[in-house]
């Protein structure tokens, strides 16, 4: 099993609240992260330590930072979730459903999956909101 297969939606958002707050010179209060996830500070950090175990949080003085691993898993989710809601977007779903399509699979799709769909789609290069979507990483980039 992948890596991001193995999260919780929870632990992803988790990964996101962390994600998106921290700065070069500084981690994220585990106040702060409660605070995003709209939750106790005891049951965000329920969240927390199982990311931690698998090497993609690493908390100092009471503050997270994603590592290397956890940077890396935050993108291929990002990838996962742009390139499932890109398909659904195709099929004619509007911006915000083919988001909250694409939010019931994102997780459970493969790698392999999510390849095999960018090539079906031509290797778009934005989701449906914009953001882009990073290349394939096995052997078949964009054209």
């Amino acid at each position: 099993m992948e890596p991001l297969q193995e999260l919780t939606r929870r632990q992803l958002d988790t990964l996101q609240a962390i994600g998106g707050r921290e700065t070069d010179d500084r981690g994220v209060p585990l106040k702060l992260i409660a605070s995003a996830l709209r939750m106790s500070s005891p049951s965000a950090l329920g969240h927390l330590t199982p990311l931690e175990r698998l090497g993609l949080v690493e908390r100092y003085r009471g503050k997270s930072r994603l590592t290397t691993k956890g940077r890396r898993t935050l993108l291929e989710y990002q990838r996962h979730h742009r390139v499932a809601e890109t398909l659904f977007g195709r099929l004619g779903l509007a911006p915000a459903e083919s988001c909250a399509a694409a939010r019931e699979i994102d997780l459970a799709i493969s790698h392999r999956t999510v390849e095999e769909v960018c090539r079906a789609q031509d290797h778009p290069a934005a989701c449906p909101h914009g953001a882009p979507i990073a290349p394939c990483r096995t052997g078949a980039g964009r054209d």
